[in-house]
């Protein structure tokens, strides 16, 4: 199924572009989310004559994020729990659990925007990946710690 996208989307394309993609994808994904329509030749036509005001849009929510960005610098959140005496977590920490933290500092964000390497189950520091726009990203530092109990 070829589609054209309307915004940009990771690993995909870039807006405007006609890419190839499986079909559960294209009719499941992008098109209910408002990220691509289908290649038709009358959606073609009709795009290429919104081309300039999408890509305006694009420009202007970037340069948005980028200026959240830029006042957010680089955060970091602070996440406790019970752990064994080798540092293992007596449960994990997921996505919900850094988008819980960020909500107790002041910040809101989507869990769709934080990205994880993996599920933390030890004491430590790692890094989320916080997606403000699909072209602007900023690190978060995550210090999982033990608890005093």
């Amino acid at each position: 199924m070829d589609v054209i996208l309307l915004e940009h989307v990771a690993r995909l394309g870039a807006v405007g572009d006609v890419v190839g993609v499986k079909g559960g994808y294209g009719r499941n994904f992008l098109i209910p989310q408002g990220k691509a329509l289908r290649a038709t030749k009358k959606n073609v036509e009709d795009f290429a004559a919104r081309k300039e005001a999408l890509l305006k849009q694009n420009a202007e929510l970037r340069a948005a994020a980028e200026k959240n960005a830029a006042t957010l610098g680089d955060l970091a959140v602070k996440i406790v729990r019970q752990a064994s005496e080798d540092g293992r977590l007596f449960g994990s920490v997921g996505v919900r659990d850094v988008v819980a933290a960020l909500v107790q500092g002041g910040h809101v964000f989507d869990r769709t925007q934080v990205d994880l390497d993996g599920v933390v189950k030890s004491l430590g520091v790692f890094h989320a990946t916080i997606r403000l726009h699909p072209e602007v990203r900023i690190k978060c530092r995550i210090d999982v710690v033990r608890n005093a109990d």
